[in-house]
């Protein structure tokens, strides 16, 4: 098996190499690509150092790749596609260039698995990771008694920006605290000690970009073009693992008990749901974990056919590098 990571020193690319380890991927060689200016960065990879290469558009780099998981932004993914697939790479794309494209399929592999085993053009993408988060929560109410409608609220956490985005949160933290001015470039607005409602750019109908992708993202995922769905996303000064507060209409009414046993039983999603105990999913304990947690499931006050319920999740992971990797597990098992 044969394996290719483009973004290799970006924050996502490092997390391919940790979640490769950890689920034991049959990897025989990895190849590392990046930038210029990542070229010649070294990275160990279970006991072997790999010399990261410059992506060129040299389809001879790719020959012989099996997957090659992608995650150098929408214009580089756009730009080398046809290198990276031309000698029969399936390429695992993270960036938001090819969701919405009818012959790419968009995969979250608890949800719509067998969609990645019709990619005509060589490519899957990954969902954005506030999608991928919300989905794998709503499969198993899907499943349970249909849904008509869905409003969530994101809390997204700094690493959904970037390292560079990190880093920036944790220097504001100290330059408020000791009294500073904070430095302000990744994030709109100061992050440390705020929440900004506000990420990716507006659109004309007043929702952001990132909003507009879980509105059309849950739509194609769940095959369910009918679906009403309705975002806010939220960052928060949280450094890694997003959480979202999901409020679903569903065709009939459904017990609290049947929810959290759909929950218990899906594939993917761990139940932290003990209010009386104050044990709920917080991004501060989850940072690091694979699925996606649920808890505060309750009925909606306003409708008998509403639930309310809450997740956090890990965004590099799970809301990226993970689902990635599981989409190629996904097709080995059933190829």
């Amino acid at each position: 098996m044969k394996v290719a990571i483009v973004g290799a020193s970006g924050a996502v690319g490092q997390e391919f190499m940790r979640v490769l380890a950890e689920q034991e991927f049959p990897v025989d060689e990895l190849l590392l690509f990046g930038s210029s200016r990542s070229a010649g960065r070294v990275y160990t990879f279970r006991g072997r150092e790999i010399r990261v290469q410059e992506l060129t558009h040299d389809e001879s780099l790719f020959s012989g790749v099996d997957f090659a998981f992608t995650s150098a932004g929408a214009s580089t993914s756009k730009e080398f596609a046809g290198t990276i697939t031309a000698r029969g790479a399936t390429m695992i794309d993270n960036s938001s260039a090819f969701r919405m494209e009818a012959d790419v399929p968009l995969v979250v592999p608890e949800v719509n698995g067998s969609d990645a085993l019709n990619a005509p053009r060589g490519i899957i993408a990954n969902p954005n990771c506030t999608t991928i988060q919300m989905v794998v929560a709503l499969k198993p109410i899907m499943d349970l008694a249909g849904i008509s409608r869905v409003h969530v609220a994101t809390y997204q956490a700094a690493s959904g920006a970037g390292a560079a985005a990190m880093d920036e949160l944790a220097e504001q933290t100290r330059q408020v605290v000791d009294g500073q001015q904070p430095t302000v470039d990744k994030f709109a607005h100061q992050l440390a000690f705020n929440v900004i409602p506000h990420i990716d750019i507006f659109t004309d109908n007043g929702y952001t970009k990132e909003e507009m992708k879980m509105y059309h993202e849950t739509k194609k995922i769940m095959h369910a073009p009918d679906l009403d769905v309705s975002a806010t996303c939220v960052r928060v000064p949280v450094m890694r693992a997003h959480s979202e507060a999901i409020w679903v209409e569903t065709l009939r009414p459904v017990s609290v008990d049947e929810a959290r046993e759909a929950f218990e039983n899906a594939e993917g999603v761990v139940v932290i749901d003990n209010p009386s105990e104050k044990s709920y999913p917080m991004p501060l304990n989850l940072a690091g974990e694979d699925p996606v947690f649920v808890g505060r499931i309750r009925r909606d006050l306003t409708n008998e056919c509403g639930l309310s319920f809450w997740t956090v999740s890990d965004q590099i992971k799970k809301g990226a590098a993970l689902n990635a990797v599981q989409i190629a597990q996904y097709i080995l098992r059933n190829r």
